[in-house]
Order: C-alpha cells, then sequence, then structure tokens
C-alpha cells in the first residue's frame, strides 16, 4: 500500500531568453537516414520557430540516394509534421524553413567527392559570415573514420577567414577499445578537441542535466550521497520497440555497445561523480572521467557471475503478436546478439566502495522506462514490528528520464489509527505538472549547443576511451564463454529471470530488485 503526494505546480516561472545560435553551415552525412527524418530536421525546424537560428543559417544534406533538394524538402516535410519531437508544425513556418535545406549527393568512398562538396560548399558560403561549417557525421562508426580524413584532405576541416569548423559525431565511437582509439587519433588529425562533439543524445534530456542540480544544489541530499546512507543504484533503460528497420546495425552492435557503453555508462558517472568546480566542459567531463576510471575492467570469472545477456523471442506488445528477435528481417536464424543486458558494476572509491550499480536495458520488454533508483538503506526495523516487513519499504529518490520526466521520492510515514504501522508514501515531481510544458527535446538543446560552441553535454575523448576500457573485456569474455540459450524472454515481458537473480543475489540483498515494469 502505498500514497502519493504531488508538489505543487510552479505559479510564478518564467523561461530565460533563449540563446542564439552561431551562424552556420551544417552538413550532414546520412541525411537520407532515419536520425535525420526523426529527430534532426524537427529540432532545426524547432530551433528556428522559437527563434534560436541565426539568420544566417544553412544545412546540406549528403547522402548516396539521388535526389533533387526538392525532393529532399518533401521528404523531410512528411517526417516532420509526423515526428513527436515537432512542437507545433505550421505550413507556413515550414515553408520559410525548407529553403535552407538542401541536398548533395555523392559516395563518400569516391576520392573526387570531397573535391566536389568542398566547391559547394564554397558556393553556399556565400550565405553565411563568418563562414562557419559544423560537419555532422551521422553514419556507422566504421564509415565516420573516412568521412574525417575525407574532410582533412580537402582541407575543409579548418576554418578559414575567421570562421570555425566543428564535427558532431554520432554513437557508437567504434565497436570496442581499440576501434575507440584509431577513430579518436584520425579525429585528432584533423580538428581540435574543442572542436569535437561526441553526442549522446541521454546527456541532453532535462532530467539528466538536473542531476547535477539536484545532487550538488541540495544540502538535504548531497551529505547521505555516498556508500554510508545507500545501499544500491539501480539504472534502467527499458524499450518496448524491437530492433524494427535496424537489424543489420543491431547484428554488428547488440544491446550492450548500443546502449551500456555510452548512455547508461553516463548516467551512472554522473550520479556518482564528485562535484565540479563548475558546469563548465572541462571541469563537468573531468568528474565523470574520474568515476569511469574507477570502475575496474571484469575477468571472465566475474563477467559470468556479474552480468546477464538475453535475446526476446515471440510475445505480445499492447495486445499485438509480434516476433522473435530472429523471425526478424536482416537477422541471422541463430543469432547469439543480445537484445538484453544486465550488470553490475562497482565504483571503487572512497565515495561509494562495496555499493553495487545495477543496469539493464532491453528491447521489447513491458514497457518504456528509463530511470536512476538510489535505494538507501533500510532502517531497523524492531520498532515497527507490527508492520509487515515487506510493506516498510526504504527510502528511494527516483530520477525518471523517460516518459514521465521527474522525481519522486520515497519515504515511510505513520498510517492513521491507534497502532503504529508505517506506510511508504511518494512525495512526486513532474517537469510537465511543475512548468506547464516538457522539456525540449534532447537533439534539440545539443544541436543548439554545438553551434554556440558548449561541449559540457557532449562526451570527451578520454571519456570514451575510459567507457571502452570498462566495456571491452565483458564482449570478450561474453565470445568466449557459451552463449545462453536463445531466446530466452519472450516479448513483452519483464527479461530473462537470470536478471532477477543477478540482483538479488548479493549477501542480504533479499529485499534487493528490479522496479517491476509491468505495474
Amino acid at each position: 500500500m502505498s500514497a502519493v503526494i504531488d508538489v505543487n505546480p510552479l505559479e510564478k516561472f518564467s523561461l530565460e531568453p533563449l540563446p542564439t545560435a552561431d551562424s552556420c553551415l551544417l552538413v550532414i552525412f546520412g541525411a537520407s537516414g532515419d536520425l535525420t527524418r526523426r529527430k534532426l530536421i524537427p529540432s532545426l525546424y524547432n530551433l528556428a520557430c522559437v527563434g534560436c537560428m541565426n539568420p544566417q543559417f544553412e544545412v546540406l544534406g549528403v547522402g548516396r540516394t539521388e535526389m533533387s533538394s526538392e525532393e529532399f524538402r518533401a521528404k523531410l516535410k512528411e517526417s516532420a509534421s509526423e515526428s513527436s519531437d515537432t512542437r507545433d508544425f505550421s505550413e507556413s513556418q515550414w515553408k520559410e524553413f525548407e529553403q535552407r535545406l538542401h541536398y548533395f549527393a555523392g559516395d563518400i568512398g569516391d576520392e573526387q567527392f570531397y573535391a566536389r562538396l568542398g566547391q559547394r560548399l564554397g558556393e553556399m558560403q556565400k550565405s553565411v559570415s563568418p563562414p562557419n561549417r559544423l560537419f555532422y557525421v551521422s553514419t556507422p562508426a566504421s564509415v565516420a573514420g573516412p568521412i574525417v580524413e575525407g574532410l582533412a584532405r580537402s582541407g575543409m576541416s579548418h576554418g578559414g577567414d575567421g570562421g570555425w569548423a566543428r564535427i558532431i559525431l554520432e554513437k557508437p565511437f567504434g565497436h570496442d577499445l581499440k576501434s575507440a582509439q584509431e577513430l579518436n587519433a584520425i579525429v585528432h588529425k584533423s580538428f581540435d578537441e574543442k572542436d569535437v562533439f561526441r553526442i549522446d543524445h541521454y546527456l541532453g534530456k532535462e532530467t539528466v542535466q538536473n542531476i547535477l542540480v539536484f545532487r550538488f544544489g541540495n544540502s538535504l541530499f548531497e551529505p547521505v550521497w555516498n556508500r554510508n546512507y545507500i545501499d544500491h543504484v539501480e539504472i534502467s533503460a527499458a524499450e518496448t520497440v524491437g530492433v524494427e528497420s535496424r537489424a543489420g546495425f543491431y547484428e554488428e552492435t547488440g544491446a550492450l555497445r548500443d546502449m551500456v557503453a555510452n548512455h547508461l555508462l553516463q548516467l551512472l558517472a554522473l550520479t556518482a561523480m564528485e562535484p565540479p568546480i563548475e558546469f563548465e566542459a572541462d571541469s563537468v567531463r573531468g568528474q565523470k572521467v574520474q568515476v569511469l576510471k574507477s570502475i575496474r575492467p571484469m575477468t571472465v570469472e566475474e563477467v559470468a557471475k556479474r552480468t546477464v545477456r538475453g535475446q526476446y523471442g515471440p510475445g505480445e506488445i499492447a495486445g499485438q503478436p509480434v516476433p522473435g528477435y530472429r523471425e526478424e528481417q536482416g537477422v541471422k536464424k541463430d543469432s547469439v546478439t543480445e537484445t538484453y543486458a544486465a550488470v553490475e558494476f562497482y565504483v571503487d572509491n572512497w565515495r561509494w566502495a562495496g555499493v553495487p550499480f545495477y543496469i539493464r536495458t532491453g528491447k521489447h520488454l513491458a514497457r518504456p522506462s528509463s530511470e536512476i533508483r538510489v535505494h538507501f538503506k533500510r532502517t531497523p526495523q524492531a520498532l515497527f514490528a507490527s508492520t509487515p516487513y515487506e510493506q516498510l519499504g526504504p527510502n528511494v529518490i527516483t530520477l525518471r528520464i523517460q516518459p514521465d520526466d521527474g522525481i519522486s521520492i520515497a519515504f515511510d510515514v505513520k498510517q492513521p489509527g491507534t497502532h503504529m504501522r508505517a506506510l511508504t508514501v511518494n512525495a512526486n515531481f513532474s517537469y510537465e505538472t511543475a512548468f506547464g510544458a516538457k522539456g525540449p527535446p534532447a537533439y534539440e538543446t545539443l544541436l543548439l549547443d554545438s553551434m554556440r560552441g558548449d561541449a559540457t553535454l557532449f562526451t570527451r575523448r578520454d571519456e570514451v576511451e575510459a567507457e571502452w576500457r570498462i566495456i571491452t573485456p565483458i564482449e570478450q569474455a561474453w565470445a568466449q564463454l557459451p552463449a545462453p540459450a536463445f531466446p530466452n524472454y519472450a516479448a513483452g515481458s519483464e527479461g530473462p529471470v537470470e536478471a532477477d537473480a543477478l540482483i538479488s543475489a548479493y549477501p542480504g540483498g533479499d529485499h534487493r530488485g528490479w522496479r517491476r515494469l509491468s505495474n
């Protein structure tokens, strides 16, 4: 039994004036792909509608598919009008915005391609002053390196005539430590680190950014945010969708590389980091790196005990039957690619020694939910002997990232009546309720920051390599260990039953368990 206490909406609240981006010529490699249609263009359209875009702003989409700029605009209009990231689609505003959208077809493996691209940019640059260039590499990591090298050979990787040249790289940044180091080496031959923006869209979400304010801006929480008071931390990113049209990508990547190697390790780092000196790129990222370096890489034996991998079979999502992963188009019939991963991590530093961080992510699970749950140690129960043990829960702080951005705090109060019985209640804060609207989509925030040169919400070179030093030994161990009998969880379920044992196997962990997705 529990009750919910809602935090009152903020009656007096006004947004700060919105910042304006620098003048910019944005070049998107992979412009005919899904990310450009669903996320990038809707976010740019939103920024233009609210006045954040500089009047001197143009977009050049680059792809292999032959099409005219008019055809490109028509495809993007259809996607933008249907995208959940588009705030208020307007025919008149789109007509004005689409004049900034252009298309350039070519093969990025062709040596002559970059000379032709440079000529096209030179022609477009006449309408953008100073001549700033932002290259967005929305392609697989295996293609990113050759693109960067092509830009460098053609002289496009350096700003000229008072302008700057920056590059945004989509995750995953390589597929293991070695490839990440090689990609970083290629990038740094052509761009300064301050001009490299490795994008992780989770870092653009409002609740993720609010972790630092919640922790370090409230004296109520920071003094108990350590091993003396916290029992364990649970971080989840559950999805109801399957692989959809991304089977080729997913067969090479899997859940561990796709989600844990970036999104979820970033959430862990923000939850566990020490306070930075200021909210500035190097200060924040430096503290995150220290956390990642404090996580020891696992041995094969540790991987066998402290990780669980799963693959979904046939089941039901929202009452509709869905196929198993091996039945998806483009997936091998005997594939051992994981669509679910759960890992137990330990941060071996003074603040967190002995506190387990449990991470899980999976596709085709019972409910979409991304959140961080900080579980505090239980108080002695003798005082409340008349209250059933399972009814008296520990204090839990939940930071909800999606779909309902907000924060809730579970604590115990006395039930009304003559007996000393306790009841767990939840104080709930919702962004939409408090501020009257949800925060901007993550890509909107990150694109604006990259055009303003603010790298605080992007990952640094050493940060990426620190993440792969943790993940690569797990991947290598999984390659040595016998694969589970896939599929081992039904679509629409909580995931593999082995994951339940992972979180409760720790001595004294009988009260631990994943947050139920089906509730």
